[in-house]
Order: C-alpha cells, then sequence, then structure tokens
C-alpha cells in the first residue's frame, strides 16, 4: 500500500469567529472542504494539544501536562524544554515508519522538535554567548538544513518569533522553510507551525479593528503554502491548537498563596525570587490552567479551601479528579486549575513591583516560573531604542523594556470553558469526520490522509 502525501498546517488561534471576511482563502477552503470544531481538551496549550495530535494519546499517557511544569527531582520549574524524548507515547511518524520503509518525516516548528525520529526538522534555537547575549539562531536535523536554510532566508528572525516585536516576519520564514525544505527532500508527512495569531490575539483579543490586518497576514501565508502543496499533490489539513478568548481579569494565584505564608522567597541583589523546592505549595501558570505543586502533602485540603472560594477559578482538580480529564501524569499539579472565561492565571508572586525579579521586565521564557504574555507589550519604544544603542555602542545592557501590568492581556486560552466560535478547527482536502471531533482523532484524520485511497 501507497502511502499519500500529506502536509499538516497548524494555524494557532484560529477559531471559527475569525473565518471570514478577512480570511478570503480560508473562507473559500472552508467552504470546500468543511470546517469542524474540535472540543478544547485540558489543557488546551501548545505543547500539549500538538503532543496529543501527533501520538493519539491524551497528556495522561503521553504526559505533556503543559508548555512547564515543576520536575520534583530537579526541584526547578521548567518551561519550554525542547526534547522529544519528553513526549512518552509513539508519534504517528513512529508508526509510520514501521509499516512503510520508505516513509519520512517533517516537522517545521512543532514543539518537542530536538533529537526526533523526524528526518527533517527546525526549530528555534538562540545562541546564549558567555557575555550573556541572546543571538537568534535556529537548531535544525540534519544540521546543514540550519545553514542552507539560513544562506537562503536570512537569519532565523527569533525577535520576531515572540516578544514585543513578534509579527508576520517569522511566520513567514517558518513557511518559506517549509517550502525550502519540501523542495529538497519530498517528506511524506509535514507538520508545520504558523504561529502569527498567537500574538495578535493574545494583545487584542477578537477586537477586529486591531486584528483585521493580521488576519488578512496570516490568510495570504496559508495561501501560499496550501498552492504549492495542492501543486504536488499532497493531501492538506489545515488546523489549530486552541481557540484564544476574550479575557479581562488575571488572577494572582501565587500571590494568594503567598499572603497564606505559602510561598519560599529568596532576595537576591534586593529583588525576590521564588524558590520552588522551599515553599510548601506554589502554582505554575500557564494560560488559563495552572498546576499547584505540594512539597507539603498535609497543605492539600487548606489550599484546595483557599482556591476553590477564589474568583474566575471554575475548576480545582485533585489527583483523582484529574482522571476524568484524562490528565492525571506524575508531572500535573497535585491540584489542576482551570480558569472560567474571561480570567487567567499569572505566574507573578512579588507584592511590590519595585521588589520583582530582574526577569520579570525582560523577555525570558525559560527562567519565569510560569507563562507570561505580557511579554508581547513594551514598556516604551524609545526606551528600547535606547537599550539596543547602546548594544550596537558594544555597552553591557538588559532589554528590560516588559512591563507588569497584567490587564494589558486581552485574550488568553487553556480552558475549557469556551464558547463554540472559540473552538480550535479542522478542515481537510481528504475526507472530512464523519462523528464529532475530539482532540485525540485529529491523529486519525491524519492517519487516514497518510493511508487511505
Amino acid at each position: 500500500m501507497k502511502m499519500h502525501k500529506t502536509v499538516v498546517i497548524d494555524i494557532v488561534g484560529l477559531s471559527s469567529n475569525l473565518v471570514g471576511e478577512h480570511t478570503p482563502f480560508l473562507k473559500s477552503f472552508a467552504a470546500s472542504h468543511g470546517l469542524y470544531a474540535i472540543p478544547p481538551m485540558l489543557p488546551a496549550v501548545t505543547t500539549s494539544v500538538q503532543s496529543t495530535y501527533a501520538t493519539g494519546q491524551w497528556p495522561s499517557h503521553h504526559g505533556i501536562v503543559g508548555n512547564g511544569w515543576y520536575d520534583r527531582t530537579d526541584c526547578e520549574i521548567k518551561f519550554w524544554k525542547q526534547s522529544n524524548k519528553l513526549v512518552q507515547s509513539e508519534k504517528i511518524w513512529e508508526r509510520a515508519k514501521k509499516l512503510f520503509p520508505e516513509f519520512t518525516c517533517s516537522k517545521m516548528f512543532w514543539w518537542y522538535n530536538m533529537y526526533s525520529s523526524a528526518d527533517y526538522s527546525v526549530t528555534p534555537r538562540p545562541n546564549y554567548l558567555a557575555d550573556g547575549r541572546k543571538m537568534p539562531d535556529c537548531y535544525a536535523h540534519p544540521a546543514v538544513l540550519r545553514d542552507e536554510l539560513q544562506a537562503a532566508l536570512g537569519q532565523f528572525p527569533l525577535f520576531k518569533f515572540w516578544g514585543p516585536g513578534a509579527d508576520i516576519v517569522s511566520t513567514q520564514w517558518i513557511a518559506d522553510a517549509s517550502l525550502f525544505t519540501d523542495k529538497k527532500y519530498d517528506p511524506t508527512l509535514t507538520f508545520i507551525y504558523l504561529p502569527h495569531l498567537d500574538y495578535c490575539l493574545q494583545k487584542y483579543g477578537d477586537d477586529f479593528s486591531a486584528i483585521s490586518a493580521h488576519l488578512k497576514e496570516i490568510d495570504g501565508v496559508v495561501k501560499q503554502l496550501v498552492e504549492h502543496y495542492e501543486a504536488t499533490g499532497a493531501r492538506i489539513i489545515l488546523l489549530s491548537e486552541y481557540g484564544i478568548t476574550p479575557v479581562s481579569t488575571p488572577i494572582h494565584i501565587n500571590r494568594l498563596l503567598r499572603r497564606e505564608q505559602l510561598l519560599g522567597i529568596r532576595v537576591e541583589r534586593g529583588l525576590e525570587l521564588l524558590d520552588a523546592g522551599a515553599s510548601g505549595a506554589f502554582a505554575v501558570a500557564d494560560h488559563q490552567v495552572t498546576h499547584i505543586y505540594l512539597n507539603d502533602p498535609s497543605l492539600e485540603e487548606k489550599v484546595k479551601t483557599l482556591v476553590s472560594s477564589l474568583p474566575g477559578v471554575a475548576l480545582v482538580l485533585d489527583r483523582k479528579q484529574q482522571k476524568e480529564y484524562h490528565f492525571d501524569h506524575e508531572r500535573s499539579g497535585d491540584l489542576v486549575l482551570v480558569a472560567e472565561a474571561g480570567y487567567w492565571f499569572t505566574y507573578y508572586f512579588w507584592l511590590d513591583d519595585k521588589l520583582a525579579p530582574d526577569y520579570a521586565r525582560v523577555v525570558d521564557i525559560h527562567k519565569k516560573p510560569g507563562y507570561d504574555p505580557v511579554e508581547l507589550f513594551m514598556t516604551s519604544k524609545s526606551r528600547a531604542a535606547y537599550k539596543l544603542l547602546r548594544k550596537k555602542l558594544g555597552f553591557r545592557y538588559v532589554m528590560d523594556v516588559i512591563p507588569l501590568d497584567a490587564t494589558l492581556v486581552k485574550g488568553s486560552h487553556g480552558s475549557i470553558f469556551t464558547g463554540e466560535q472559540y473552538y480550535p478547527v479542522f478542515m481537510s482536502t481528504h475526507n472530512g469526520p464523519s462523528t464529532p471531533l475530539k482532540a485525540t482523532d485529529v491523529y486519525h484524520c491524519i492517519w487516514d490522509c497518510l493511508t487511505e485511497k
């Protein structure tokens, strides 16, 4: 049996309410092939959903319980790690390779993309220099692909991929890199990650006066990709991991725990740091989901009672209750909180902004003990220009231009409590699903594209 060339294009944040006059290509594609909603899984965040799509398993099985979690052995909170070995289930390309020796797979910026068993892969990977500078770069397999892509397309635009400068440039680079890789290697299965809507929707929510131009930009990139893959005879799947819902109210869960004397706080150079290993209980915030880890198990009932009455908290799941949502895993928090519509969780733990750690005011996705969408905003363009000037002149500098105002954020995701207009979507040039989709069904839809006549 021959496998059919297939491409899966992940348009991050796409939901049915966005498909319309500002996305004429997507509107036409949906009219021709159907648009199906996928009820959001828990947690509806990037790495968890992508891992479910790639394995057909829930987080309880593949182990990706969020974009980050607390490592109980290292006593460290770790976000945005990259090793594919963290995903503890067989991936769809591994199954295909067993059955079809000629099968090859390309992963273009899907997460957990380092040391994968995929044949070709590219992922963000900055260079951290000895003098403290962070230089834009990417990691590729085979290694020569990185050099070829950057020679053809220019340096990977890392500072356009995330942070206050994020825009269509990084998404266009990923699309062009995907086309380059397809023309060079002609993989059987390709996964492509297009992050552009993530930026504007978290900044502006569904304010079309602010996002219409961004919708047109992503629509053009998708059109470019689909037209290329249609010309190769590939079967095409367009989907999203989650939709982004409007929010207005941040929940500072760690501040609540701190007021109850449950956080371990260290003061270094006059600034406060969260000491997770020394805390009785602390929260790892991830959009509209937060994991609460207990170093002292006797605190469970106290903490559960404390957070259950917190405005904006829809669910408080202990270990037993997590099983109902296919979310029970050793990496999960002892308690998992899910936000109501309109709310999201911050990682903030300080009570006075003057004492906030230095990383709070910079883009630093690895040091922060939780996800921080405020990194998309900038305190002052003139301040940023001054910092860049210091860089060019060879002076040491800290790009401390990120505000500490969580109310700036207007869109979030992760919760299952959202209207259908904000559900993630699925579209395919092959067969549409015959029954209502679950997140685990996406795996089978991809497999059908690869194998059905």
